[in-house]
């Protein structure tokens, strides 16, 4: 069967409070990142870059207006494709060497993430067929997929800002999905983008360096964010009432 080439890869959507939501929509949601640009007065902020299939710099390019620090929620190759495009790329401590020499294992190819995720018992999104299902460009060889390695330019660790100049950002240390997984905390709008760490979706806690016990002391630790908003790796957005309810789900699942 052809499979078609996209009219355009990435999708573009502007929220409230200097918010921009841009996604690639003709990719599985097992790797469709959210990704996320924030307006600050001084700076711009990009949290994660998708698979890097097509160019996420020149697609955004209106928006991309600033100086702009790309942060990096955790490194696995659905948050990092993009990555090597910019300049400035913030990641945590436990994960600058995966930015430096990505995942060579990543792929679009279905049977090979399935066999991968029936090797760890981790299961959750059904997947049938590959990865993507139209193509970005005519000629575009999906296994030939590959992450390029960026060299961080700013490590940070659990308590550091991001300043924006009028926002600012705390990095909160959320491990269990990944050891480096972070989310962005800001107090004043109580918005937080979590990457991974939550999503309203089945979490994946069993990779390669993964850790349930650390995941659950994560789910504790959110469940103590007094949050409005989670803008999250995966799937929609949602409030802290949802919130709540993924963590006490995900605590009470490993308790029994």
């Amino acid at each position: 069967m052809t499979i078609k080439i996209a009219d355009k890869w990435f999708e573009i959507r502007k929220l409230g409070d200097g918010i921009t939501h841009i996604w690639e929509p003709h990719v599985h949601p097992l790797v469709r990142c959210n990704i996320w640009h924030v307006r600050g007065s001084e700076r711009d902020m990009l949290v994660d870059t998708g698979l890097g299939i097509a160019s996420l710099k020149e697609a955004a390019r209106e928006i991309f207006d600033k100086p702009l620090d790309v942060v990096t929620t955790h490194t696995h190759y659905d948050h990092i494709g993009g990555h090597c495009e910019f300049d400035n790329c913030t990641v945590h401590e436990a994960e600058a060497g995966e930015l430096s020499s990505p995942d060579v294992e990543a792929s679009l190819e279905g049977d090979a993430v399935k066999e991968f995720l029936d090797s760890i018992g981790q299961t959750g999104y059904e997947i049938e067929g590959d990865l993507i299902s139209q193509l970005p460009y005519e000629g575009y060889d999906l296994k030939q997929y590959r992450v390029s390695p960026t060299k961080p330019t700013r490590i940070v660790k659990d308590g550091d800002t991001v300043d924006l100049g009028n926002r600012q950002f705390k990095i909160v240390h959320l491990p269990g999905h990944s050891p480096g997984s972070i989310g962005l905390w800001e107090a004043s709008t109580k918005i937080l983008f979590s990457g991974d760490a939550i999503y309203d979706g089945p979490l994946v806690d069993k990779l390669p360096g993964s850790n349930v016990e650390e995941y659950v002391e994560t789910m504790y630790k959110l469940r103590e964010l007094p949050v409005s908003v989670v803008h999250a790796g995966h799937e929609p957005s949602f409030g802290r009432e949802r919130l709540v309810e993924i963590c006490n789900a995900y605590i009470n699942g490993k308790k029994a």
